[in-house]
């Protein structure tokens, strides 16, 4: 299961699991059409989180939305938060949900893995043409994630988003 702000995230996140010989085929994806992107992430997370739960199987879920201005764990936060409102567990950190967030959003990332030195303050990094332009990037990502190794200086967004995979990885090595 996938949910996401937007179709950069649907189509990078697919692609970068695909890469790693996840079977993506049956992936749902969860994804915002209109209205605020965060907002859509945060209620659908406390739906689907409770929908794991019911499923205890070997059902795993992936969570992406834009850091803004407020950061990684500010939105790990908000997701939080809006588990408590809902009066249901947070997530437990097993690997059966991964929270990846960008700051301030994907093209960020999709500029450091293009080779720049990006700084996480500025928001104005371009966005790809096409969403499919994303391949070399995850290319990029696949081949320093497999290498257990980020090129420096990572942004400290996409560092967190790696302990956030490996924990995910790690469970379906188990699995």
């Amino acid at each position: 299961m996938l949910i996401c702000e937007d179709r950069q995230h649907k189509v990078f996140v697919l692609r970068f699991l695909g890469r790693q010989n996840i079977d993506v085929g049956d992936v749902r994806v969860e994804m915002c059409s209109t209205g605020s992107g965060e907002q859509f992430v945060r209620k659908q997370y406390t739906i689907e989180l409770q929908a794991l739960r019911r499923r205890h199987a070997r059902t795993s879920l992936v969570v992406v939305l834009d850091g803004d201005r407020v950061g990684v764990e500010a939105r790990k936060r908000s997701l939080a938060d809006a588990c408590r409102s809902a009066k249901i567990a947070d997530r437990a950190l097993d690997g059966t949900v991964a929270i990846l967030v960008p700051t301030w959003n994907i093209e960020t990332w999709l500029a450091y893995l293009g080779g720049e030195r990006v700084d996480e303050s500025r928001s104005d990094y371009p966005r790809l043409r096409r969403k499919g332009d994303c391949q070399r990037h995850v290319v990029a990502l696949a081949t320093m994630c497999n290498a257990g190794d980020l090129r420096q200086p990572a942004p400290p967004s996409l560092a967190d988003a790696c302990m956030e995979y490996d924990r995910f990885r790690e469970r379906a090595r188990r699995a």
